[in-house]
């Protein structure tokens, strides 16, 4: 028994997963992409909620969902439009026949920019903030309590769809890859037909397929959709052909929800001066998207600065603004608020 377990996880994991949570038609359904965004707003209301009833926050309970909204156009605007401005400018002058028309709006094609939705979230609240006279230092140092359950979720839907590879485990260990690395049979053809000259050996042996494997005209295609029905001959066979990859869609996910959601937690034990959350929450996201960046394939078509990728360079920014941020609050004569370290005394009071 034994054995079997340690065989069990001596392979790659296989990415057969479906990005619909519920499917309508071939293109129609819920998405786990759109749920994994309706989750995370669910997630921020009920944070800034819980932290206006307990005093933890200026933001009115019952302005919680008020918020939220804002929050979420702030975040589809400039998720989108970042994404153009970053990754693919040419989006925002491409003009189609078919709904909507204009690329930039195709959002079903996919593409939202982090970086550009935490400016969208910064610009909606400073708009919040002037309308409900509420300090948008205050507002800026709850965000990260709200957006932190949102970016987690967000890249475990990237997980899922399939989409944002990591880069390829080391050569000596493809042999044997370890349990935790990544097989995408969607790499056939992502990767083997668009680069036909590399993988030449690989295309030739999934040839011996084409007497069980129907469908003449999409004979690859094929192959992928008999992988994810689960026809375990052909799991077989085409299996050890696969690149294994790092997950690092779950690499960011962790670090981008959980280790900075637990690092503003502890900061903010004690009463800070407005800012400083903030300020700790774009350098501690910086530091992880640096780091988990080195496990992801760079986005196609952009090009590297400094051998660093886009969103590194992104995140180099986001460092320096937030300890400019810290170093203004710090000097700045506002009062401290906060402090999550206070409710544990209130209850060991009461």
């Amino acid at each position: 028994m034994q054995g079997t377990i340690i065989n069990m996880l001596a392979d790659a994991y296989l990415h057969t997963l479906d990005p619909f949570a519920i499917q309508l038609t071939e293109t129609i359904g819920l998405r786990w992409y759109g749920l994994a965004y309706i989750t995370g707003f669910a997630f921020a209301w009920f944070i800034i909620q819980w932290m206006g009833k307990n005093k933890l926050s200026l933001i009115p309970y019952q302005k919680a969902g008020d918020l939220i909204f804002t929050g979420v156009i702030g975040v589809l605007i400039g998720g989108r439009v970042g994404y153009c401005l970053f990754y693919d400018p040419q989006l925002i002058y491409t003009f189609t026949t078919s709904f909507p028309f204009w690329k930039l709006l195709a959002i079903q094609d996919g593409g939202m920019s982090s970086h550009g939705g935490m400016i969208g979230v910064l610009i909606a609240f400073i708009f919040f903030g002037k309308k409900n006279n509420i300090p948008i230092l205050h507002l800026l140092d709850i965000a990260p309590f709200a957006a932190a359950p949102g970016l987690f979720f967000g890249r475990i839907a990237n997980f899922i769809n399939g989409e944002l590879w990591g880069k390829a485990i080391h050569t000596t260990q493809q042999q044997s890859p370890p349990f935790w690395s990544i097989k995408y049979p969607t790499e056939i053809t992502e990767v083997w037909i668009q680069n036909p000259n590399l993988y030449e050996n690989k295309i030739q042996k999934l040839e011996e397929l084409r007497s069980t494997i129907p469908g003449e005209t999409m004979f690859y295609q094929s192959i992928i959709s008999e992988i994810n029905q689960g026809n375990q001959a052909v799991i077989d066979f085409v299996a050890p052909l696969l690149t294994s990859w790092y997950p690092s869609q779950i690499f960011q996910a962790l670090a981008e929800g959980p280790v900075i959601f637990i690092g503003i937690l502890i900061t903010w034990w004690y009463p800070r001066k407005p800012g400083v959350i903030a300020s700790v929450f774009l350098i501690l996201y910086g530091l992880t998207r640096i780091s988990t960046e080195f496990f992801r394939q760079p986005d196609e078509g952009v090009e590297l600065i400094a051998s660093l990728s886009r969103g590194q360079v992104l995140s180099v920014v986001m460092i320096f603004s937030g300890i400019i941020l810290f170093i203004f609050s710090q000097l700045s004569t506002n009062k401290k608020t906060g402090g999550f370290g206070s409710l544990t005394k209130n209850t060991t009071t009461s």
